[in-house]
């Protein structure tokens, strides 16, 4: 089995060195290694509330400072946490490729500090916060922050930037990552358990257009027996073996 992951590995390598342009997906697998609960893990659990239920406009309406308490919360916690070696190998293989775009499920912010110049965050960022009244949109990373719920200067209450159960996603960023998908010729697939939809659909679109797609994660998903190559591993050790110059 070892020696078999291992020729996988080296195949791997070679794709992405050939690959003239390389597209990837992230999810909250990668982050986990760097201490970012997963929005479904066993810590999910939040004063005995489910996340499911929070991370809704409904919620929002109903109790916009519970809300805001769990977002706070949460980027406490994100606050801790650093790129781990997974997500600067990324950075590194996006500095080398002329062609490369990162698409991420996760909020963290992470893929930045990495040095990635323009991840597609289709789930939106936990740092930016919208204003419901007049829409403006800000960069706020307070720890924590000052007001729940914050406000915008023209009065406004404003909510999290982030995509929220029952909303659509940005729909420029979406048909971006979907063009970066077709236009590649290796869609790397990292951490992500390939169930959350819209964003799930990338892998079979992927496919259709004949792109080689690698799925980096270590357990099966609804996707791996689809997929030209898995390797079943954490993406802070497999990653760096895939992208050393």
């Amino acid at each position: 089995m070892i020696s078999q992951q291992m020729d996988r590995i080296s195949l791997v390598r070679d794709w992405i060195k050939n690959a003239e342009a390389i597209a990837v997906l992230t999810g909250a697998g990668i982050s986990a290694e760097s201490g970012v609960p997963t929005f479904r893990g066993t810590g999910g659990l939040w004063r005995n509330f489910r996340p499911e239920d929070l991370a809704t406009p409904e919620a929002f309406r109903r109790d916009p400072k519970l809300v805001w308490e769990w977002y706070n919360w949460r980027r406490e916690l994100i606050h801790k946490a650093q790129p781990n070696v997974g997500h600067q190998a990324l950075a590194q293989l996006e500095a080398r490729k002329g062609q490369f775009k990162l698409i991420t499920q996760n909020v963290d912010g992470l893929h930045d500090l990495a040095g990635h110049r323009r991840p597609l965050k289709i789930h939106g960022d936990i740092w930016e916060i919208r204003c419901t009244k007049c829409a403006r949109i800000w960069t706020d990373r307070a720890v924590p922050l000052p007001e729940i719920p914050p406000r915008c200067a023209c009065g406004g209450m404003a909510r999290p930037g982030v995509v929220w159960f029952g909303e659509g996603l940005p729909q420029g960023v979406w048909r971006e990552a979907e063009k970066a998908v077709e236009s590649a010729q290796l869609f790397l697939v990292v951490g992500t358990s390939a169930v959350v939809y819209p964003a799930a659909n990338l892998i079979p679109l992927a496919l259709s257009q004949k792109v080689k797609v690698v799925e980096i994660n270590p357990d099966e998903t609804p996707f791996s027996d689809e997929v030209d190559c898995t390797l079943r591993g954490p993406a802070g050790k497999i990653l760096p073996e895939l992208t050393a110059s």
